[in-house]
């Protein structure tokens, strides 16, 4: 059975998402190789399958200009020795010269690296559908 969150362990991801978010707004490659486990698998919200070389890469471009990335809706849940985070993220910003305006959904796995520090080792995105009267999966019948 999945143990309660403790407040502190709650803060601490809390602050690592924080520290994510930051690094992800400035394209802070040292702070993101910091975060992000070797062996990262991430879907992204076009079905991409994304290494950490690759976020890495895509950062270290600077095609993409973050100018707002807002969190909400945030879900925390332990899973073991892991959290599991699941957080409504609203982003603006310029790729390449094209701006854009995304709601997504993230879903983030952390893990305790052998140093001791916190991880993303699995994630995933996904658009937030604008159809607010959509059912939530709870209220569907099988």
């Amino acid at each position: 059975m999945t143990q309660p969150l403790s407040s502190a362990l709650e803060e601490q991801i809390i602050a690592v998402e924080e520290q994510l978010r930051l690094a992800m707004r400035s394209s802070d490659v040292a702070v993101l190789d910091h975060l992000i486990a070797d062996d990262l698998v991430f879907t992204s919200h076009l079905g991409q399958v994304i290494s950490k070389q690759d976020d890495l890469a895509f950062h270290q471009a600077g095609l993409c200009q973050f100018q707002t990335i807002d969190y909400s809706e945030r879900y925390i849940q332990p899973i073991g020795d892991r959290i599991l985070i699941s957080v409504r993220v609203y982003l603006t910003g310029i790729y390449g010269e094209i701006p854009f305006e995304e709601d997504l959904r993230f879903t983030r796995l952390w893990q305790r690296s052998p140093q001791g520090t916190w991880q993303i080792i699995v994630g995933h995105s996904s658009v937030v559908q604008s159809n607010s009267n959509a059912p939530k999966p709870s209220a569907l019948q099988a």
